[in-house]
């Protein structure tokens, strides 16, 4: 976990081995449906949340580790714009290892903890051709609900109290960008969340609350995915998620700008002098937890 390094080569070998037609410029081809990028029909085993730590660790390949999880909407009306971060994953990762060499991505399937089989999905963080066989492995159910929003801050749930970061240890967050295309969840309701993780809740874990906490140890943004005409969402997306990120943490782009942004993400998360103390307190993850899965 967390050892190697992407090429472009090795997405090209990768995505033609699964029968891909990979361009010139390292894209997979844009005809591709979603459908046939996601071929996964149920949670797979590997990105299963339940009773998992991931550890993002420095290495010799990569001494100073950059944890990034990437959580993506897997709900009915995100398809189109999750197909085009895999297909767009090659730049977006050739790009990055040029510039910043130790990042170590996890990616993560987010849906609706009131209404989906598979809400949370986890992958492994990684640095090289592992991210997209992970990505690979991600079930897009197609679902969410009525309530208007979905439950995007599992993600910065899952990256508080199911991760160990080395770098931690340095003084330094992680960072957690969420992509969607409908307002943050207000909370996370306990019933679902610990049927999913395994762990021991006794309430609800509220928005703000958990805003608090998580960026103590991570940047946090949010990308939303203006795919839609007209974008009825933008304004409570405004109001939800405005409420708690940073100024310029809540940005709005389109499916084409969506590899532009996580690069640019990144590249300025690496380079910041991050002023925000870590916290070391461990208790309310040791609290959580039963019986760690390694992968």
């Amino acid at each position: 976990m967390g050892y190697g390094y992407w090429t472009k080569d090795s997405f090209v070998n990768y995505s033609t081995a699964r029968g891909r037609t990979v361009t010139a410029g390292g894209h997979l081809d844009s005809k591709l449906t979603d459908q046939q990028i996601f071929t996964q029909r149920v949670l797979h085993p590997r990105l299963d949340p339940k009773n998992v730590l991931r550890e993002c660790c420095d290495s010799a390949d990569h001494p100073q580790s950059i944890p990034v999880i990437l959580a993506l909407d897997v709900t009915g009306s995100m398809g189109a714009a999750s197909a085009e971060v895999a297909k767009k994953m090659n730049e977006v990762m050739t790009r990055l290892y040029g510039e910043v060499k130790d990042v170590e991505f996890m990616v993560m399937g987010i849906g609706d903890l009131a209404y989906d089989r598979a809400p949370i999905q986890i992958s492994q963080f990684e640095s090289d051709i592992r991210i997209a066989e992970q990505l690979d492995l991600v079930y897009m159910e197609h679902g969410g609900g009525g309530n208007a929003f979905e439950s995007y801050t599992a993600a910065w749930y899952m990256g508080l109290y199911h991760t160990k970061l080395d770098c931690w240890n340095r003084g330094k967050r992680g960072l957690i960008i969420t992509m969607g295309d409908e307002p943050m969840n207000p909370y996370l309701p306990h019933g679902p969340l610990a049927a999913a993780t395994g762990d021991d809740l006794q309430a609800d874990v509220e928005t703000a609350q958990l805003y608090r906490d998580v960026i103590g140890k991570y940047d946090v943004y949010h990308l939303h995915v203006d795919h839609r005409s007209p974008d009825r969402y933008w304004e409570p997306v405004q109001r939800s998620f405005g409420a708690q990120l940073e100024q310029g943490h809540l940005q709005k782009v389109t499916v084409d700008e969506i590899a532009g942004a996580i690069v640019k993400i990144v590249k300025e998360h690496a380079q910041a002098d991050d002023d925000v103390p870590v916290k070391t307190d461990e208790a309310p993850a040791k609290e959580r937890k039963r019986g760690w899965i390694f992968w």
